[in-house]
């Protein structure tokens, strides 16, 4: 006998409610896994780890075929990449679950912790979940550091013959930091794993957390330049100044070290904010050097103690290498739209499997402008609005992208332009519907990432039964020419949705006109590329099930790793060094050891690409060949005429019920936002640093509204 309605939805309800549950027991496990790896981290530099902990690890796991390796394999790697493989199976449930689910989810405790605790100063805009990370990070250096040193310098005074004790303790003190440093290099390469689980696990996107590799490429070059430096003064006080130059296969080896330390010192160098933003490429080419500085900093420690910065670096190289797979590929690129204000929208192919969540990045390589640079942009479309094509739009600002403007807006037709991406990356669902009310301010370009919410809204409110939040979209710009951008809230193609479902109110400043110029009649320019059987459609580098298959990547290619790393100790390193009476080389283990490591995961991602590239294929020659008739090669755009005055009654702007244009102005954010009503505010800001920090300051202040919730969007590569 079936279930009534009644039934079912009670069975449904259960059925949630445990796998809730279920969730909620494995991020338990996650974080008692995470605090006990951390718990390693604080004793590391206590006499109870060196004396104790760690001989008892060692013991219970050497064997003859991974030797000492297999305490630090146990110690380091395994905890991240546990967390890292189980983060993948809960964030492919939560990608399945808000697919389905287009409730309104409620606010959680810790929206309060994400407010802005610091808004100016070196660190930019700081919420207080990321203050509080900062405090308990430099609290575990300085425990660290000074552990070291008090427990070092207990033996300080028995100096080795010839020294001088202030000597022997700077060496020690040179020792402390280069073990210090260790901690942060552990840290650095998790915020720049595109595609990472444990990132996407906190919340964190590829854009948000670059910051983060920002403070702590800065914190470990501090650290093992003060770390060189200090035995470099050591060794010539001591008359050991040739130590610099010394090659040791089997301890520490300095001149690894050195080499290291020049390849940081590069890319630290040209990573500097001026240097970045006038020199890109300088910074963009020099930072590859990165591949020198982890490999000679393993031929430094040697490889056993380099598995103590492996977890992060092992989760950049997975997702390092298949962004490189998908890089390969040549996409095709449908049209170009052409802006008046020195923009252009491009838009691509997309595999209809393929599904984005709003403000997601895609990187861009245009080969007939530069082989080697990647772009990061917003995308503009809706993976759910616009089902085979994903867009996005490039401000001529830069000198790349000046070259690629002048190119699409020369007299001379092109049929055809070569490109290549990869991405899109961005969170694993977008919960912006938990707002009553949306605020969007930007400035500038900063608007691009905001349409891809709007169209997401827009889609949303013709399709789920739950109310859509309010839109209020304050956008700045400094000329008139540049208010086209706002055509591009559109899909090129239009939409058969009803736009009268959105609560949509635009008002527009143009800051350094008094009133609109004769340009802003301009219209847009609409190129149709040639299509070419080589060229694919943009799809996701491992499929629509893109979350299970890194977890198998991870855990297949450490597992593998292991096994020949077993085989190859077992069988070629222990023979050498007990049979025939020879120490093997540590420099050459260490080698040996990263080549199986990168023969692992090329292994095991190749095959998961290809695999999923066969699988793509198959789903798209099932789809109907697109459309290629000629968009329409007019702007829609209405003609800004006159002073502060109100668009109405505009075919293109159905869906907004009054566009206001104010000229000579800027945007009164504070009594803008003060004007808002709602429970629960989302105030989203996209452009300059000064525009973020005014408006985080404002939301902070809690004198205006306690009800608004900041958001915001930082592109400054």
């Amino acid at each position: 006998m079936g279930l009534g309605p009644e039934g079912l939805k009670e069975k449904e309800t259960s059925s949630g409610a445990g796998m809730r549950t279920l969730e909620s027991m494995v991020l338990l496990l996650l974080m008692v896994v995470f605090f006990g790896y951390m718990m390693i981290w604080i004793m590391m530099p206590t006499n109870t780890f060196y004396l104790n902990w760690f001989p008892h690890i060692l013991k219970k796991t050497d064997s003859t075929y991974l030797e000492k390796q297999g305490a630090e394999v146990l110690i380091y790697p395994f905890p991240i990449l546990f967390i890292a493989t189980v983060g993948c199976f809960l964030l492919h449930r939560r990608k399945k679950k808000a697919h389905e689910n287009n409730q309104r989810v409620q606010w959680s405790f810790w929206a309060s912790w994400k407010r802005p605790a610091l808004v100016k100063g070196p660190l930019g805009i700081v919420s207080w979940i990321e203050l509080s990370f900062v405090v308990m990070v430099i609290a575990l250096l300085v425990w660290s550091i000074s552990s070291y040193l008090h427990n070092m310098f207990a033996t300080a005074h028995a100096a080795v013959k010839g020294e001088q004790v202030w000597e022997t303790k700077l060496s020690i003190v040179a020792l402390a930091l280069g073990l210090v440093g260790n901690f942060c290099l552990s840290l650095l390469f998790f915020p720049v794993s595109r595609g990472s689980s444990i990132l996407q696990l906190i919340g964190l996107t590829s854009e948000a957390s670059i910051k983060y590799h920002i403070w702590l490429g800065h914190l470990v070059m501090t650290l093992f330049t003060a770390h060189g430096l200090c035995y470099i003064i050591y060794w010539a006080n001591t008359s050991q100044i040739f130590l610099m130059f010394n090659w040791d296969n089997f301890a520490i080896c300095n001149l690894a070290g050195e080499i290291a330390l020049l390849a940081g010192l590069a890319m630290w160098a040209t990573s500097f904010p001026r240097i970045r933003r006038k020199m890109f490429e300088l910074f963009f080419y020099t930072h590859h050097l990165y591949i020198v500085f982890v490999v000679f900093y393993v031929f430094h420690v040697k490889f056993s103690y380099a598995c103590t910065m492996l977890p992060g670096f092992y989760l950049f190289i997975i997702d390092r290498f298949l962004r490189f797979l998908q890089s390969q590929q040549r996409i095709r690129l449908v049209s170009a739209r052409v802006l008046p204000c020195e923009a252009v929208e491009l838009n691509f192919s997309k595999n209809p499997g393929l599904s984005y969540s709003p403000t997601s990045m895609l990187f861009v390589n245009v080969p007939s402008i530069s082989k080697l640079q990647w772009h990061p942009f917003s995308v503009t479309s809706s993976s759910k609005l616009d089902a085979d094509k994903l867009s996005v739009v490039i401000k001529s600002e830069g000198n790349w992208s000046q070259n690629l403007y002048q190119k699409l807006s020369s007299t001379q037709p092109i049929d055809r332009l070569q490109v290549s991406v990869e991405g899109p990356y961005g969170p694993v669902s977008n919960d912006m519907l938990r707002h009553d009310t949306i605020v969007m301010v930007s400035g500038g370009s900063g608007i691009t990432p905001l349409i891809s919410i709007i169209r997401e809204l827009l889609f949303r409110a013709n399709n789920s039964g739950t109310k859509t939040p309010q839109i209020l979209l304050i956008c700045a710009f400094r000329k008139s020419l540049d208010l086209t951008m706002l055509n591009l809230i559109l899909p090129v193609s239009g939409t058969d949705l009803d736009i009268s479902c959105l609560q949509l109110q635009i008002e527009a400043y143009v800051t350094r006109e008094r009133e609109p110029t004769s340009n802003s009649h301009k219209h847009f320019q609409t190129i149709c590329f040639k299509p070419d059987p080589l060229d694919v459609p943009v799809s996701a580098i491992l499929g629509q099930n893109s979350w299970l298959w890194l977890a198998m990547i991870i855990s297949s290619s450490f597992v593998i790793f292991l096994v020949l790393l077993g085989i190859l100790t077992r069988f070629y390193i222990y023979p050498n060094e007990h049979d025939y009476k020879m120490m093997y080389s540590e420099s050459s283990r260490s080698a040996l050891s990263m080549l199986l490591l990168c023969v692992s995961i090329a292994t095991t991602a190749t095959a998961g690409f290809l695999w999923n590239k066969k699988q793509s294929v198959k789903e798209m020659g099932q789809i109907q060949a697109i459309d290629t008739s000629t968009p329409i090669t007019t702007s829609p755009s209405a003609c800004y005429s006159g002073g502060d005055q109100e668009l109405e009654s505009l075919p293109h702007w159905s869906f907004v019920e009054s566009t206001k244009v104010y000229y000579d102005r800027r945007p009164d954010l504070k009594g803008i936002l003060s004007d808002c009503e709602g429970s629960s505010i989302g105030v989203l800001v996209s452009g300059p640093r000064r525009m973020r920090q005014e408006v985080a300051a404002i939301c902070s202040s809690g004198l205006v509204n306690n009800n608004l919730h900041y958001h915001s969007m930082s592109f400054s590569w």
